[in-house]
C-alpha cells in the first residue's frame, strides 16, 4: 500500500535515535603513532599496531582523550571518573585485527543534552553517551555497477584510515517531534557539527566522511508507549540526507505496518539519487559483538582538576554565539537560520574581522558567493576566496571604486584564479570611470541619442533620468559612477532636483 508522509504521521508517532561518528583532527591515530593525513597513498600510513600484527601493543592518544572530554563537556555530559576500552568483536574486512577497540558499558561521557531550534521551537535532544573508538579502513569494491560488494569482482583495502580516532555520540530516544522529526534530526546534526567545529577538535566535513550519521527510526501507534522495531540507516553524510532518510523511513515503516507486515530490525543504505533506503544486513544486538575489556590498555581516569581546566577553556558555544551575533548584526531569527544553514557564520565573522562592515560581509557571502558555491556543489568555506579578499572587494565598493556589478566580476576573477581583487580590477579594467571628461562625453552622447527622454526631464519628469543613466552605464560597460552621471545629466539639462 502507498502511504504519504502526512498519512503516516496521522497514525504513528516517530521515535528517533541518532548516532554520530566524528573523526578527530589529531596528528596521529588513536592507538599508534601513524599519521592521519588525508589523501596519502594507499597503505602508506600504517604500522604493526594498526595492522593488528601479533605482539603489537596500543597506546592511547592523549589528545584524543582530551578531545573526547571537551565534546562531553560541551554536550553537558557527566565525565567519567574512570572508564576503559573494550573489544568489539565483529568480522571487519577492513579492520585487520578483526575487532574494534571501542567503549561499551563504561563511556568517557554520558547523560548530556543539546538544545536545537526548529521554527522557533526549542527541542532538547538528550545524549545517552559519547565514547572513544577507532575508525576502520576503506574498502573499494571493483567490477560491479553500484560500487558495493554485491556484484563486484574483487575488493581493494586501504588501511590508512584504520585506527583514526573517532568519537561516537549517541542520543537517547527522541520522541514528541511529530511531523517535525526530520527537521529536528537535521537541526541536531547541524548544531552538533557547529559545536564540534567550534571546539576545534575536527573540521567535521561530512562530504569527506569526517562526520557521519546513523539514523535509527521506529514508529509506534499514536498514544502508545512501547517503541516499535527500529531500522538503522548507516553513514548518512549530509544534513539534507539526514532529513530525507528520516522522512523516507517514516513512510516505509508506515507502509509495512499498514499492510499488516512487521518491520525487520536491520541496517539500511541511503541512496542520494532517490532519497530512499535499501536493506543492508540484519542488525546485531550488543551481545552478538561479545564485548570484553581491552586487556592491552589501562583504564582512563581523567583528573577532576584537568577536566575543570578544560571546562573553563571551552569556547563560546554556537547557540550562544549565534544569539550574540544576531543582536550585533541586527538580523531576524529567520535570517540567522539561513546564514547558519549556508555555513556562512564563520566566513562572515572573518570578513568583518578583516575590516568589512557586517551588512557588506553578509551581503557578499549570502549573495554572490552562496550562489557560486551552490553552482559548484561545494560549501562556502571551500571556495577559492578568502574573507580578507571579500573584505577588500567590500572596501573597493565603499570607496566608490567599484559598483555591485563590477564587484561581482571581481569576485568571479578571484574565484577563477586571476589573483587578488586589486589585480583582477587592473587586469580586467574594471574600475569605475571617474574622469569628468570621459563621463561628461558619455552623458552628452546619451542626451543626444535620446532627445525625447531629455525633453521629458526638462518638462519636470525627473524620474526619466534613469533611462539616460542606463544609457551612460551601457556605454561605459557598467563602469560609470551612476550617481555622478545622474548629477551631470541634470546639470546639462538645466534641471534642479
Amino acid at each position: 500500500m502507498t502511504v504519504t508522509y502526512e498519512d503516516a504521521l496521522a497514525t504513528y508517532e516517530p521515535v528517533l535515535g541518532l548516532e554520530v561518528h566524528v573523526e578527530l583532527g589529531t596528528a596521529t591515530k588513536m592507538f599508534c603513532g601513524c599519521a592521519t593525513t588525508l589523501g596519502a597513498g594507499p597503505n602508506t600510513q600504517t604500522c604493526p599496531v594498526c595492522l593488528g600484527l601479533p605482539g603489537a601493543l596500543p597506546v592511547v592518544n592523549e589528545t584524543g582523550v582530551e578531545s573526547a572530554v571537551k565534546i562531553g563537556l560541551a554536550l553537558n555530559c557527566e565525565i567519567a571518573d574512570w572508564c576503559r576500552f573494550a573489544r568489539k568483536n565483529y568480522f571487519y574486512p577492513d579492520m585487520p585485527k578483526n575487532f574494534q577497540t571501542s567503549q561499551y558499558d563504561e563511556p568517557i561521557a554520558y547523560d548530556g543534552y543539546l538544545d536545537v531550534e526548529v521554527d522557533g521551537e526549542v527541542f532538547r535532544v538528550e545524549i545517552e553517551r559519547a565514547h572513544m573508538e577507532e575508525d576502520t579502513g576503506k574498502s573499494t569494491h571493483v567490477g560491479g555497477a553500484t560500487g558495493r560488494i554485491h556484484g563486484a569482482s574483487h575488493s581493494l583495502l586501504d588501511y590508512n584510515r584504520a585506527g583514526i580516532p573517532l568519537i561516537e555520540i549517541v542520543t537517547k530516544p527522541i520522541t514528541g517531534a511529530g511531523t517535525k522529526a526530520p527537521d529536528v534530526a537535521k537541526a541536531y546534526v547541524a548544531e552538533l557539527r557547529e559545536l564540534i567545529k567550534a571546539l576545534g577538535v575536527s573540521e567535521a566535513r561530512m562530504e569527506q566522511g569526517q562526520m557521519r550519521c546513523d539514523v535509527n527510526l521506529s514508529l509506534m501507534p499514536a498514544g502508545a508507549t512501547v517503541f516499535g522495531t527500529r531500522s538503522e540507516t548507516k553513514n548518512v553524510n549530509s544534513l539534507r540526507s539526514v532529513e530525507r532518510a528520516v522522512r523516507s523511513e517514516v513512510v516505509r515503516h508506515a507502509e509495512v505496518l499498514g499492510g499488516g507486515g512487521k518491520v525487520v530490525q536491520e541496517t539500511r543504505h541511503f541512496h542520494e539519487d532517490t532519497g530512499s533506503t535499501t536493506s543492508g544486513r540484519t542488525k546485531e544486538e550488543a551481545e552478538d559483538y561479545r564485548y570484553f575489556p581491552e586487556p592491552d590498555l589501562v583504564p582512563v581516569a581523567p583528573a577532576r582538576e584537568w577536566v575543570e581546566k578544560l571546562r573553563a577553556g571551552l569556547p563560546e558555544l554556537p547557540r550562544l554565539r549565534r544569539n550574540r551575533l544576531r543582536e550585533e548584526w541586527g538580523v531576524s531569527q529567520h535570517d540567522m537560520q539561513s546564514i547558519l544553514n549556508a555555513g556562512a557564520i564563520g566566513p562572515i565573522v572573518a570578513t568583518i574581522d578583516a575590516g568589512a562592515d557586517a551588512a557588506a560581509a553578509r551581503k557578499w557571502w549570502m549573495g554572490e558567493l552562496a550562489r557560486r558555491a551552490n553552482e559548484d556543489g561545494v560549501e562556502l568555506g571551500a571556495l577559492a576566496i578568502t574573507p580578507e579578499q571579500v573584505a577588500r572587494v567590500a572596501a573597493l565598493v565603499a570607496e566608490g571604486k567599484l559598483n555591485d556589478k563590477l564587484a561581482r566580476q571581481v569576485i568571479t576573477g578571484v574565484l577563477d584564479g586571476e589573483g587578488a581583487p586589486d589585480e583582477v580590477v587592473d587586469k580586467r579594467g574594471l574600475a569605475i570611470v571617474k574622469d569628468e571628461g570621459a563621463l561628461g562625453a558619455a552623458v552628452d552622447e546619451a542626451i543626444a541619442a535620446n532627445p525625447a527622454i531629455a525633453d521629458k526631464i526638462r518638462g519636470g519628469k525627473v524620474q526619466a533620468a534613469g533611462a539616460l543613466v542606463g544609457a551612460v552605464m551601457k556605454a561605459t560597460r557598467g563602469q560609470a559612477d551612476a550617481g555622478r552621471a545622474r548629477e551631470l545629466i541634470m546639470e546639462k539639462l538645466g534641471v534642479a532636483e
